[in-house]
């Protein structure tokens, strides 16, 4: 039995009920600086302890056996709460970015080394349906060797969803660049073709449009793309968060044989199979539209269907469960982590640069880490505003 508890019951919802719903985890305290909603749904935590306060959480869930703690706080503030979670003995899950600055990425990386506790990146878009169809079919090597890969993460909204999900001055929504949110585009490219990143370049565009909010949100880019060159010797183009015209996010892998692709806009249960005509096999079709059901995936694939991010959030809960569990290393460990928050931050400085292309550190290696072990430039305020040292958006002059 895993003893865990969450610190962010609002991010962290869906993951309480698949918590709730699994046999083999009991989640013993929950976490949420809005105190008043946690007593107003406190019948939907079955028991746990309730508080408002991080170090209180850990010392009276430890009083309950907790083992591991779910962080689905502020996006850019993961890291600190996992050094004290794993300083006080406990394994982690981070739902989001690792961390929000190389000198967070070193931090976090090393107390792990120090602590030996288990560190895990809760990324669930590799496990959406199409994306394990995608996997499935690269692992064969039908593709050949691996050119090329491309993830494209699009969420919108309009100005009131907007304005809801900016609820004070300086929440991170309002502070946060284009390239910064990295995880659900990048992270199906690493997982699909068992990659990291070792360089990186990026360009931002702005766009006027995003001025009717510029009260309330400061990040008035309309999209960030970052150009990789993976440790794997592909190449990769990855956005963050973007906010262009788009309906649906995109993933698409390329080898010297073949190509597998998916849009979300088109269908989120057809993959699309590609082959050269020099390269295809007899008894193939050049192009082939392949359904992706959870269905084929048995009984779990069943019990995927009514989890959040096409299946993503329970396949996670399993991914939880093996590592802290059996002892299972996941694929995002901490190192992978740190990686992919190290891209999303030196991508921004690229296009603060004009496309500068940047090495992203290998946090496995210390020289490395030495190199950026002071690195704190950041473009989110604290709560009162402060301790800004980069821009949020392109020096574009305001109209």
């Amino acid at each position: 039995m895993l003893k865990i508890g969450m610190f962010g019951a609002w991010r962290g919802n869906s993951y309480i009920k698949l918590f709730q719903q699994d046999d083999e985890i009991e989640l013993v305290a929950v976490c949420d600086k809005n105190t008043e909603k946690l007593k107003e749904h406190q019948d939907e935590f079955a028991g746990a302890y309730l508080c408002g306060d991080f170090d209180e959480f850990v010392e009276e869930g430890k009083k309950r056996g907790m083992q591991a703690v779910f962080l689905a706080n502020f996006f850019h503030q993961h890291a600190p709460f996992a050094i004290k979670a794993m300083r006080a003995g406990l394994d982690v899950v981070s739902e989001c970015t690792a961390a929000g600055t190389l000198k967070e990425c070193v931090e976090l990386v090393e107390c792990a080394e120090e602590t030996g506790r288990k560190y895990l990146l809760a990324e669930n878009y590799p496990f959406s349906t199409a994306n394990l169809k995608m996997n499935q079919i690269i692992s064969t090597g039908a593709l050949g060797s691996l050119l090329y890969a491309e993830g494209e993460y699009n969420h919108s909204g309009n100005n009131d969803e907007l304005r809801y999900y900016t609820p004070s001055e300086f929440h991170w929504r309002a502070w946060m660049p284009r390239t910064y949110y990295i995880t659900h585009a990048l992270g199906p490219i690493m997982y699909m073709t068992g990659s990291v990143p070792k360089y990186v370049c990026g360009r931002a565009a702005h766009s006027d449009l995003l001025y009717e909010i510029r009260d309330w949100r400061h990040n008035y880019d309309g999209v960030g793309m970052m150009f990789c060159e993976m440790d794997n010797g592909m190449i990769a183009r990855c956005t963050g968060c973007t906010a262009m015209a788009s309906d649906y996010s995109r993933y698409r892998v390329v080898g010297d044989r073949a190509s597998v692709e998916w849009a979300s806009g088109f269908g989120d249960d057809k993959v699309r199979k590609f082959y050269f005509h020099h390269t295809k096999p007899e008894d193939e079709e050049p192009i082939t539209i392949l359904p992706a059901d959870l269905s084929d995936l048995g009984e779990e694939g069943e019990k995927a269907k009514s989890a959040g991010h096409g299946g993503g959030d329970y396949w996670i809960t399993q991914e939880i469960k093996a590592c802290f569990l059996h002892g299972k290393e996941p694929f995002f460990n901490v190192y992978r982590a740190a990686a992919m928050s190290a891209t999303a931050i030196l991508g921004w400085r690229s296009c603060l640069n004009h496309g500068e292309n940047l090495k992203v550190p290998d946090f496995r290696v210390k020289e490395e880490r030495d190199a950026v072990r002071d690195d704190d430039l950041t473009p989110f305020p604290d709560e009162n505003g402060e301790g800004v040292t980069l821009p949020c958006a392109l020096p574009v002059e305001k109209k």
